[in-house]
């Protein structure tokens, strides 16, 4: 097989890295040419990503690859998180800085959307997707309430890889995956749901052309490759959700297996060749978002490593820890000792996290954490405990017995909590690729240019390109008393 490279932008909300994929021989080697921090940006009491900063930094990265490490990519692909979107003008402008997810500017606005517009179940049955006040429904509808300007000269809506190929390309595209966790499509279809958009007052001129991941979208702009001297490459529209991109890359094989990918947010959930959208599901509030190769992805978006990431910056103003180091103080913790329910609205953007489970232990009658590492356990009993509740669901969902669950992304990094989700779960954990995102972001790149055909191919790959770990259940705690406190909490 001859030598092929891509480039992948992947973007979080703490952070973004430009990774070069060198795909040789049947495997993939990965090489970090630039890494940038990535923050919301508080102005006037609201929360906003800076979009411009961030194609600086994509563009530095290109640049670094290029100069720095001598690798001209065949291509550019971007993936990040959900839900979040630029407006666009006819004549092709941004209509100022897009909103953050975590913007308050939703609070409450669910409940005023169920009493005046839609239904709870109503709006479920037409999308398939799970309720979070940020979703870019309630997010436009919140737009809507508020008389928002932006609206009425707006021409297109583009989620935020969107945003950033159009930039690269001036081709106004949205990509599938992405636009599926808007709240806004049909369950399992590339289609806008305009049923949505009439009830809730948005604009129907926002539906853009939808296109599958794989599609390759055009060549850089001249100006970037002026910029950068990166001569005539292409822009690939991959599975441009950073979850879609790290489950191409699950080194699955057969059997009935789950993923977690683990970061900022745990998404748990499985591939399945349809939606399942029914009464159950929608009383487990799961979400049928898209993914490569028409399959849905059955999953629930679960507060992840975002608890202890928020702990960890409001201690690090007293003294920096590393993530081992609250590994460590944790271990030291009594099991159990508290338990949350990670998903609950107080946990959303407090400011003050430490302080913020505190209270909630003490509104829930249970036993205060007294210190880091109490708190730090607290988090890692209760989000495994939420994993083990949240497999079950699937399991009565779906009518069958999850026999594995690979976990992947940053979170597999965390020997700890990969272990104790296998004790909680009673099944084996699969740990790896932790570079999930960036993997399954390069490898429907090379899909999309033709040098592999298919998902199982990339899976045939990534199992001969990483390394992975398992881990095997050891009871040696009582999880099924911790899981009944745990059923009582979230009851």
């Amino acid at each position: 097989m001859s030598k092929n490279i891509f480039l992948a932008f992947d973007l979080g909300a703490s952070g973004g890295r430009a990774i070069a994929g060198i795909l040789e021989d049947g495997k993939l080697e990965l090489k970090e040419v630039h890494r940038f921090k990535n923050q919301m940006t508080s102005i006037h009491g609201s929360y906003y990503w800076n979009i411009y900063s961030l194609f600086d930094e994509l563009k530095k990265g290109l640049k670094k690859c290029i100069n720095d490490f001598q690798i001209i990519p065949q291509s550019v692909a971007v993936d990040t998180w959900g839900v979040d979107y630029s407006l666009i003008t006819g004549k092709g402008q941004l209509v100022g800085l897009p909103y953050a997810y975590r913007d308050h500017r939703t609070d409450d606005i669910m409940n005023d959307f169920f009493n005046n517009v839609l239904s709870r179940e109503d709006t479920y049955m037409l999308t398939g997707i799970q309720f979070m006040q940020f979703n870019s429904l309630f997010q436009l509808y919140a737009s809507v309430k508020q008389d928002y300007p932006g609206l009425r000269i707006a021409d297109h809506l583009l989620f935020t890889p969107d945003t950033i190929n159009y930039l690269f390309t001036g081709i106004k595209k949205n990509e599938y995956t992405i636009a599926s966790t808007s709240q806004l499509l049909k369950p399992g279809k590339a289609e806008w749901e305009s049923r949505l958009f009439q009830a809730a007052g948005i604009p129907e001129k926002l539906q853009g052309q939808i296109v599958q991941p794989g599609t390759i979208l055009g060549k850089l702009l001249p100006e970037i490759s002026e910029q950068t001297g990166c001569g005539e490459v292409l822009c690939v529209a991959v599975a441009s959700h950073d979850t879609a991109s790290a489950v191409v890359s699950v080194p699955a094989e057969e059997g009935n297996w789950a993923y977690i990918s683990s970061g900022t947010w745990s998404l748990l959930g499985i591939e399945s060749k349809v939606p399942l959208v029914s009464k159950d599901s929608l009383a487990m509030n799961f979400t049928n978002e898209g993914g490569a190769e028409e399959t849905t992805r059955l999953m629930k978006n679960i507060m992840g490593m975002w608890l202890i990431q928020e702990c960890k910056r409001v201690w690090d103003d007293e003294i920096e820890l590393s993530w081992q180091d609250i590994v460590d103080l944790s271990l030291k913790a009594e099991p159990f000792k508290c338990l949350i329910n990670p998903d609950d609205d107080s946990f959303l953007n407090p400011g003050n996290m430490p302080e913020t489970i505190i209270n909630y232990c003490k509104a829930t009658g249970q036993p205060v954490p007294e210190n880091k590492g109490e708190i730090a356990r607290c988090i890692y009993d209760s989000l495994v405990l939420k994993y083990k509740y949240t497999i079950n669901n699937i399991e009565t969902i779906t009518g069958k017995k999850i026999d594995k669950l690979h976990i992947i992304g940053g979170g597999a990094y965390n020997e700890m909590l990969n272990q104790l989700t296998a004790d909680a779960a009673g099944i084996p954990v699969i740990a790896g690729p932790t570079e999930a995102t960036a993997i399954g972001n390069i490898m429907m790149q090379a899909k999309a240019l033709g040098v592999v055909n298919s998902v199982r191919e990339i899976r045939e790959v990534v199992r001969r390109s990483v390394d992975v770990r398992t881990y095997y259940p050891k009871p040696e705690l009582n999880w099924e008393e911790a899981y009944k406190r745990f059923l009582d909490l979230m009851s």
